[in-house]
């Protein structure tokens, strides 16, 4: 049975962005038959803005996209990760960090090894073999250094990633306490029966650790489709953190409006904005064009 989701962060509201990995994972559940379920991904509650989690759910109701099921919240959810995590640590898949980002830094210039990647640090493996008398601050996930990770996306092709080389050993839980974004969300996708995972392309790089997790908590993979990026006027992508706007759905035909943006980022033809047209016929019709042409 096909089971797909919808998983935004509750930073603020929708923008045209999110609008477009919403559409196309309604559109990819709906032209196949299935499910289409809605996730609000609140694990990282200091970056959560209180009441953008129901407007979201205000927002996708006025586009049409109504979910199958009740939405679940990660907040609500921490005991099926911790779970996870000891199930993990019970392996010694994982094992406890007293690594600062400071002491990171510190211990990759030593090895001159200073270029980021995406913002980011590669783990240099600091705690692998224990904590040499420091107090373990958080738990991270021990890759093995020289395999790779390969899966195919259904838009772009064979990926293939060594997560120990190009992202070292991961977080699970943080310093102080919360869940880390990659075990949350296989640990939901698992206990939801997700099937399909429809997302935007910026969260592509996270499928290979999320595999790796699925493999060691011995879950099925589900089959990954990345959508195109919306880009901000500078070129990056469109995001919160960059200013986007959020969308407008105030009135049926500003929603239509946002659909029709969203429906062409993927490729899709525009439906007519006159009155005649309304979200649903918009929605059916895409539909259709969706399962002409899926990948």
């Amino acid at each position: 049975m096909y089971l797909g989701r919808f998983a935004p962060s509750p930073t603020g509201p929708l923008h045209a962005g999110s609008l477009v990995a919403a559409l196309a994972s309604w559109l990819d559940a709906r032209s196949q038959g299935g499910q289409w379920l809605v996730r609000i991904e609140d694990v990282d509650l200091p970056r959560c803005i209180p009441g953008a989690g129901p407007f979201i759910l205000q927002q996708l109701a006025a586009c049409g996209l109504f979910p199958d099921q009740t939405p679940v919240w990660q907040s609500q959810r921490s005991s099926l990760y911790q779970r996870a995590l000891a199930q993990l640590i019970s392996r010694q898949q994982a094992y406890p960090c007293a690594c600062s980002r400071k002491d990171i830094e510190q211990a990759l210039h030593s090895q001159g090894k200073d270029k980021p990647r995406h913002g980011e640090l590669v783990y240099p493996g600091s705690c692998r073999d224990g904590l040499q008398g420091k107090v373990g601050r958080a738990w991270r996930f021990r890759t093995e250094p020289g395999s790779i990770t390969r899966w195919s996306d259904r838009r772009l092709g064979p990926q293939q990633q060594e997560v120990a080389a190009e992202v070292g050993d991961f977080v699970l839980q943080r310093a102080d306490g919360l869940f880390a974004y990659q075990l949350a969300v296989v640990v939901d996708d698992a206990a939801q029966g997700i099937s399909h995972v429809v997302r935007g392309e910026d969260l592509a790089d996270n499928t290979a650790r999320q595999i790796l997790l699925q493999e060691a908590l011995g879950y099925p993979r589900p089959q990954y489709l990345h959508t195109p990026l919306v880009l901000a006027a500078d070129g990056q992508k469109l995001s919160k953190q960059n200013g986007a706007q959020a969308l407008d759905t105030s009135t049926p035909e500003a929603a239509l409006a946002a659909l029709n943006r969203a429906a062409t980022a993927l490729g899709l033809q525009a439906r007519a904005t006159e009155e005649a047209i309304t979200i649903g016929i918009a929605l059916a019709a895409w539909v259709t064009q969706w399962r002409c042409w899926r990948p």
